[in-house]
């Protein structure tokens, strides 16, 4: 099978969990088809290395093109020209005119599949023009601005969210319909999709983890110390700590006096900067190399998040590490976690609080949620075991090439 593989943003580093997912599919599907990876990268971007992490990919090809940022005049001018189309101004700024032209050029050389990986990559790969196109969606990109909506306290940005949510939902429901073949993270992100597109052919794919990178190590964790690992320019995993610190943490150290909160995650913004260094016993390390070691001192590994969609990778990296985790229903989506075997899942600020105090108190009991982890993602979510997921489900989309 030729496979051509569309995405927006780059693939490296792998400092984000779409990369991580992205990356790792595409390293196994190499190994037994023909991959063509089409990708951007910006100008402190250096795209040349990607060969060298993906040598059996058939090519690979990077345009040049840095995406607006928010806050800069670019965005500013996506934004207000989003306004007088169909597109959120997520999906405008992502119509990459040579990103486009050189997907036409690549549908033409025997490509059996075409894989638009996340929503922002179907602008520039055109559908129903003979060459199947299946929908990666590693988020539902509407209910994330939906959450968005439901959080804001400013009542001018909740109404400029809600236009944003509902236009990203339109946009989201029709990209599912023309595609092939939409493919979910999860059976819960699956079912969310089918409803807003019933007539789409839609399945799902699970996450899965590098189980011989991120292994328990067997030493001795900090007793006290909570971790949280995550991009932090990514604004569900800012308002999730803001919100631990906020809500959860004070009540946590009332309790286990010396605890410790320690944040990884690059491009930390200034007002999260701010309220980690104004809270006693938090540390906030920036971009790192190596994230194990973090989490290897961790005794409790925290998720509370309350925005976004999909499925988090950094709960599969520390489940496979054996650590104990506590998390919000919604940061456990769709992963096929059983509560009070595999983690501990509270949605209430107190009943987090409660859920990490006794974690912290009971050394046993982190072991052996740890234990039933470790032994769930070896078992089903490995990266060979989910590509050949992946891969069934392609087979009976691709067209044979000629």
């Amino acid at each position: 099978m030729h496979i051509l593989w569309v995405k927006v943003g780059g693939l490296w580093p792998l400092n984000t969990g779409g990369r991580l997912r992205s990356f790792h599919l595409i390293n196994e599907l190499s190994q037994r088809h023909r991959v063509t990876v089409l990708t951007t990268h910006g100008p402190a971007d250096d795209p040349s290395g990607l060969s060298e992490h993906l040598p059996a990919c058939d090519q690979i090809i990077s345009v040049p093109w840095e995406l607006p940022k928010k806050g800069s005049t670019r965005f500013a001018m996506a934004l207000m020209r989003s306004w007088f189309s169909a597109y959120p101004v997520d999906l405008w700024k992502c119509r990459i005119p040579p990103l486009a032209k050189e997907v036409k050029r690549l549908l033409k050389t025997g490509v059996d599949v075409c894989i638009a990986d996340f929503l922002a990559a179907v602008p520039n790969v055109p559908m129903g023009d003979g060459v199947p196109v299946v929908l990666f969606e590693h988020n539902v990109e509407h209910l994330i601005w939906q959450r968005l909506t439901q959080h804001e306290k400013s009542p001018w940005r909740r109404a400029l969210l809600g236009i944003e949510s509902s236009k990203m939902r339109r946009r989201e429901a029709d990209a599912c319909r023309r595609a092939d073949l939409t493919l979910a993270v999860s059976e819960t992100d699956g079912a969310v999709l089918h409803e807003i597109a019933p007539a789409a052919k839609i399945a799902a794919v699970p996450t899965g983890v590098d189980t011989s990178y991120f292994t328990p190590n067997g030493g001795p964790s900090s007793d006290h110390a909570l971790v949280f690992t995550g991009s932090l320019d990514w604004f569900p995993n800012e308002d999730a700590i803001l919100y631990f610190l906020e809500e959860m943490f004070p009540a946590i150290r009332e309790s286990v006096k010396d605890v410790t909160l320690t944040v990884v995650g690059r491009n930390p913004s200034a007002k999260l900067t701010a309220a980690m260094q104004a809270t006693d016993g938090a540390r906030l390390t920036g971009t790192v190399d190596d994230v194990r070691p973090y989490v290897h001192d961790g005794a409790v590994f925290v998720v509370p998040l309350r925005i976004g969609s999909g499925t988090r990778l950094k709960i599969f990296e520390a489940l496979a590490m054996g650590k104990a985790v506590v998390s919000t229903s919604i940061g456990a989506e769709g992963l096929g976690l059983e509560h009070g075997t595999h983690f501990l899942q509270a949605d209430t600020p107190r009943d987090f609080a409660s859920a990490v105090i006794s974690l912290l108190r009971d050394p046993a009991r982190r072991d052996g949620l740890g234990h039933a982890a470790r032994s769930l993602v070896e078992t089903h979510y490995s990266w060979p075991q989910v590509s050949r997921r992946f891969e069934e489900l392609l087979q009976p989309v691709q067209r044979t090439s000629s």
